[in-house]
């Protein structure tokens, strides 16, 4: 059984011994955040959890229990509770997109690059670093967990944190696998304020109470929980340096997993997460993506027929996209709301509009995927998510784009599938199309991305001027 902690939703599924969904085996819980002018954004822990165990509950009705024999997480990065003396919340969870946070403490002497080298991260508002100064000085609070590591307590009843999800905190020192001593001093916090590290060899079993609640999951173990970006690369195929993966959720990613020994260095655009003990992955996250065509859907009306800009072949529409709408990730500082089109004319159509900006957030891939060449060597490509499983005109654009073939995951539920792999071992193949692009669309998008990096350029600047009232 695969549990999938997800920003907009929580998902229960039971796979077979190949990772693949067993049919009619799948429970999903919506997730709605709760989104302030602050830029607050979170999800209340316990709707979250209840809705978990709902997803399980629905599972045992249907019978699909019985004889699983493993149970794997893949979470969200990045998320944060707070919690009393104790361990008690003091607040509802605060996800990735959350951009409330307190400037870093750091002293003149503060080397960012060599704490980004060995972190993996920035000192961002993403990142705990930033989350739990603020936090302290908001409610007091004396400890902290992620949404895994407080879903692994409500289960197992220990509260314990994995390498993979402790890397998304910005906390841990990649190599050695420990919290970074550096960044527990710019947090303000020792080792006994966060949840104790496990390695990837730990499992628990499910607490009395949930045994007597699913009979058939007593004894079963539970494996330590996998980030989703580092699940999604590893479900859709893509496990070794020699391929990189581009998955398509709410947000998208490039990335690519290898060996944390003998790991090339860090790029300062990159970012670098834990898979396990052994591996890392390394890539960049942008913000916008699925959540794009969510959106753009439901502003311009879209019939289920206009959900893709068919009429519109890739790099032909005259309208250019810059997808800021909710911002970029580190180490760029644009907040949401900066989102941009050029080129509008009368004659453009809510078609015209669509391709632009799945173009646009194609574009933005692009270029993650060529620093991740520069750092590899020039990388097969996998799709993978449910982004990309929804629109067969993305993934045509982006091959263009990317300028190589691409072959496609057969299986949606791409985070579900890696956290087993990773858990048990197993090397899942992609098993889907193979998308080829067209010689013309790919000459098309390469003539696009000159001008869409000087009209991005112009949507960063403008993104200092505050267009909106505070």
């Amino acid at each position: 059984m695969a549990l999938d902690l997800g920003t907009s939703s929580a998902r229960a599924m039971v796979l077979d011994g190949k990772a693949s969904p067993v049919p009619d085996a799948l429970e999903r819980h919506k997730v709605e955040p709760s989104y302030g002018e602050d830029g607050a954004a979170t999800l209340d822990l316990d709707g979250y959890v209840d809705g978990l165990l709902g997803c399980v509950d629905a599972l045992q009705e249907r019978g699909v229990l019985d004889g699983v024999q493993h149970i794997v997480m893949s979470s969200q990065w990045h998320s944060i509770v707070a919690l009393d003396n104790d361990d008690r919340p003091l607040t509802p969870i605060v996800p990735w997109v959350d951009t409330r946070s307190v400037p870093p403490r750091v002293g003149d002497d503060f080397d960012e690059h060599a704490f980004h080298a060995r972190t993996g991260c920035w000192l961002h508002r993403l990142y705990w670093t930033r989350r739990i100064p603020w936090l302290t000085a908001e409610v007091g609070a004396t400890r902290f967990g992620g949404l895994p590591d407080l879903v692994l307590e409500r289960f197992t009843g220990t509260r314990v944190t994995s390498v993979s999800i402790a890397s998304g905190t910005g906390m841990l020192d990649l190599r050695s696998g420990h919290y970074d001593s550096e960044a527990l001093d710019i947090a303000g916090v020792g080792i006994d304020a966060l949840p104790e590290l496990v390695p990837s060899s730990w499992s628990g079993r499910l607490v009395p109470e949930l045994t007597r609640r699913w009979p058939a999951l007593d004894g079963v173990p539970l494996h330590p929980p996998t980030g989703d970006g580092a699940a999604s690369n590893v479900g859709s195929g893509a496990y070794d340096a020699g391929t990189a993966a581009v998955t398509v959720g709410t947000s998208a990613a490039v990335r690519v997993v290898h060996p944390i020994d003998g790991a090339p260095d860090l790029p300062w655009e990159l970012w670098r997460y834990r898979v396990d003990d052994t591996r890392a992955v390394t890539g960049m996250a942008f913000s916008a993506a699925g959540n794009l065509h969510a959106w753009l859907t439901d502003l311009l009306s879209l019939t289920e027929s206009e959900r893709e800009p068919d009429g519109v072949q890739p790099g032909t529409a005259r309208v250019i996209a810059i997808p800021f709408q909710a911002g970029t990730r580190p180490p760029e500082i644009v907040g949401s709301g900066s989102g941009a089109l050029f080129g509008l004319s009368f004659d453009d159509t809510a078609a015209d509009v669509l391709a632009a900006t799945l173009q646009g957030a194609a574009l933005e891939i692009d270029r993650g995927l060529h620093m991740l060449d520069d750092l590899f060597g020039t990388l097969d490509l996998v799709f993978g998510g449910g982004g990309i499983h929804a629109s067969p005109w993305w993934r045509r654009c982006m091959a263009a784009t990317f300028a190589r073939p691409a072959q496609v995951c057969a299986e949606a539920e791409v985070g579900a599938r890696g956290a087993a792999a990773v858990a048990l071992g197993l090397t899942p193949s992609p098993g889907g199309e193979t998308v080829i692009p067209d010689p013309a669309e790919i000459k098309r998008m390469a003539d696009l991305k000159q001008p869409y990096a000087a009209l991005r350029d112009l949507a960063v600047q403008a993104s200092r001027v505050p267009l909106r009232p505070s």
